[in-house]
């Protein structure tokens, strides 16, 4: 039976780099087998089925069909429609006021990091930032909003050695409701 996977490309079309269509992104998906491919605003995030289970494997497939077809790597990381949900209920951040205010980031990472790592990093702290880390997630709390934190994506990368991408609470919430179709 095809399961619905939350696939999330980091880093295209950002400052006319790494450009890719969504159209053009849904018809190359679709060409190596994945079914209802669907696209959620301009900077890679995608909904799709697929028989094979194995995310990593998946990972490969996404990211080997773009670098054949564009001529750059993209990092790619796949997330089951459960384990999105699991990241949204568990967001100790979890106040409306924050929520509606769009504060609250995901930095969603592409492998556990290092429990010395993790340990390092919460014992720094950041004036209007605060955050919290689970096995696959950041939880970013940005009171200035993500465009002046400190803790950016490229931030959480080189503190924990770890690939990441990171989205907002709308884009997380909307992925979730389209991967229950």
């Amino acid at each position: 039976m095809m399961k619905s996977y939350i696939t999330l490309l980091r880093g295209i079309n950002v400052g006319g780099r790494k450009k890719i269509k969504m159209d053009d992104l849904r018809q190359l998906l679709t060409q190596i087998g994945f079914e209802d491919v669907v696209t959620y605003i301009q900077s890679g995030n995608v909904v799709l089925k697929s028989n094979e289970k194995t995310l990593g494997v998946l990972e490969k497939m996404i990211a080997t069909a773009i670098r054949n077809t564009y001529d750059f790597d993209v990092p790619i990381l796949v997330k089951s429609k459960e384990e999105i949900q699991e990241i949204l209920e568990n967001n100790p951040f979890d106040n409306a006021e924050d929520l509606e205010a769009n504060r609250i980031y995901f930095v969603l990472l592409g492998e556990v990091p290092r429990s010395d790592l993790v340990e390092a990093l919460m014992q720094e702290t950041f004036a209007n930032e605060k955050f919290s880390i689970t096995d696959n997630c950041v939880y970013l709390c940005c009171d200035k909003g993500y465009g002046k934190a400190k803790c950016d994506n490229n931030f959480f990368e080189r503190k924990l050695k770890v690939a990441a991408t990171t989205r907002n609470y709308r884009t997380m919430t909307k992925l979730l409701e389209m991967s229950q179709v």
